[in-house]
């Protein structure tokens, strides 16, 4: 798929583009080689672009001189092979236009931010949210994706998302993974029209079908399984209903395994397993998964046999 620079005037960004797991050795410090390892194996999973730095990516958990160097690590080794989109979401509107304008000079397709929060209590109005992408807008030429999601603790109104694309024209991509994601989708691109270029969903493709049938145009799952989800977006593309419904029949207990029981650390298991990575350690005070948890998940992913189980051995 070709696109340009700002996506205006291309086709617009969609499919799958997964967030790409953050590996670190046993001791806690970043793996590198693995880093790489981990883009090898997502692009070898027909993925259409790659997210990094993003929650799943444990961003909370690196400082910013680690982000700075897996910005540069993961931007040069995939080499233009996909698109990358690159989060830099911050409360703070300088920071996120500091990150933003350097992910753009790196080389980043696109952008994802969340509005603006701190903690359980600090929170931008309408107007402070809108300055902000605004101003982040100001500084780069790249298209900017709106994460909506519940860890913002930010209500993102249909109306506002719609007054942000038409009054911030960067502004064109959504990722919405809120209860109810379908119907939010639905009413965005009711209601933004062509302003929306690209609605996608996440919480690891656990509502694909449903957002599918709204209007979703791409995906932001975990790096699990991109391989076995591809498959329902292109049936459902081609109109084929039934394939994809028996597509996602048969690996949604794996994803829902993933999203209620282990959240972020169910790649990097699974990609463990599969030697894609050394190790699948998390940074205190996020723990490893329970043994029986892991049995589990182990499990349900052999039946299905996803690349990143076998990627590396």
């Amino acid at each position: 798929m070709s696109h340009s620079a700002s996506g205006a005037g291309s086709t617009p960004y969609a499919g799958i583009f997964p967030i790409a797991p953050t590996p670190f050795t046993e001791s806690g410090e970043l793996d590198i080689a693995g880093q790489r390892r981990v883009l090898d194996c997502m692009i070898d999973q027909g993925v259409d672009g790659i997210c990094i730095l993003a929650n799943y990516s444990e961003q909370f958990l690196l400082s910013d001189d680690e982000r700075n160097a897996l910005l540069d690590v993961c931007l040069t080794h995939v080499a233009g092979r996909v698109p990358v989109i690159v989060t830099c979401s911050h409360f703070s509107t300088r920071i996120a236009e500091e990150r933003s304008r350097m992910a753009a000079a790196a080389g980043a397709a696109m952008l994802m931010l969340m509005p603006p929060y701190h903690g359980t209590g600090l929170r931008a109005d309408e107007t402070g949210m809108m300055q902000h992408f605004a101003r982040v807008a100001e500084v780069v030429s790249i298209p900017i994706m709106v994460q909506d999601a519940p860890l913002s603790g930010v209500a993102l109104s249909v109306a506002f998302l719609v007054r942000l694309a038409l009054e911030v024209p960067a502004v064109r991509y959504f990722k919405i993974e809120v209860p109810g994601a379908a119907a939010k989708l639905r009413s965005l691109i009711e209601a933004g029209g062509d302003a929306i270029h690209g609605p996608f969903d996440g919480e690891e493709s656990i509502t694909l079908m449903a957002d599918l049938d709204a209007g979703a145009t791409g995906t932001m799952p975990s790096a699990l399984l991109p391989d076995l989800i591809k498959p329902v977006l292109e049936h459902h593309r081609a109109g084929r209903r039934k394939d994809a419904i028996a597509s996602y029949r048969r690996i949604l207990p794996l994803i829902n395994y993933e999203n209620r029981q282990c959240g972020l650390r169910a790649t990097k298991t699974v990609m463990a397993a599969g030697g894609v990575i050394k190790s699948d350690a998390v940074r205190h005070p996020l723990e490893a998964l329970h043994p029986a948890t892991r049995a589990g998940l182990l499990e349900l992913a052999a039946e299905l046999d996803p690349l990143a189980l076998r990627w590396g051995k």
